[in-house]
């Protein structure tokens, strides 16, 4: 079972699936759906379309560089068929493919480690500002624990009578 990629997206192309196109020069592109080819035929370019897999390497949203990829690529040279030579393949396969989910799991947190201290900051802040709406006025005063601290500011002499002679009109 021949299994080729979206020339657009990149994801996978399984058989009877997707459209091919044939350009006068006889280059073929295939293409797992309709969004793909309707894409490429607005001449739309893969590393600016967000949820390619262009542009997700691009930015640094996927890994990019990482040797368990050489494993993937094609190779079009025949080898003559060994049983300990399959089976060790296969053994192989299981062992890279385990390697690169790992290390794609490493790569996500890696990308994700800051964010959950900012989703803290973030929810403690917005807490601070409407803990009215999450508790009632009658709690806060009984509790002063869930009040932000008052802060004490010393008031001049001067300030007092200003703010006595403003009441007074």
């Amino acid at each position: 079972m021949r299994l080729e990629n979206c020339w657009f997206c990149s994801s996978t192309i399984y058989p009877g699936h997707g459209i091919q196109f044939v350009r006068n020069d006889a280059k073929i592109f295939r293409f797992c759906r309709s969004k793909c080819h309707k894409n490429f035929k607005m001449k739309r370019n893969p590393r600016k379309v967000k949820w390619t897999k262009a542009y997700r390497r691009l930015h640094g949203k996927d890994m990019t560089q990482d040797s368990t990829f050489e494993f993937e690529r094609k190779r079009n040279r025949p080898e003559r068929y060994d049983r300990n030579l399959t089976e060790n393949t296969l053994k192989a396969i299981k062992k890279i493919d385990k390697v690169r989910v790992d290390r794609e799991a490493r790569h996500h947190a890696q990308r994700m480690k800051g964010k959950r201290a900012k989703e803290m900051k973030e929810a403690v802040k917005e807490l601070e500002q409407s803990i009215h709406m999450v508790k009632a006025p009658a709690a806060l005063q009984q509790e002063p624990s869930l009040t932000l601290p008052k802060i004490k500011v010393k008031v001049t002499q001067w300030q007092q009578q200003s703010e006595e002679n403003l009441m007074e009109e």
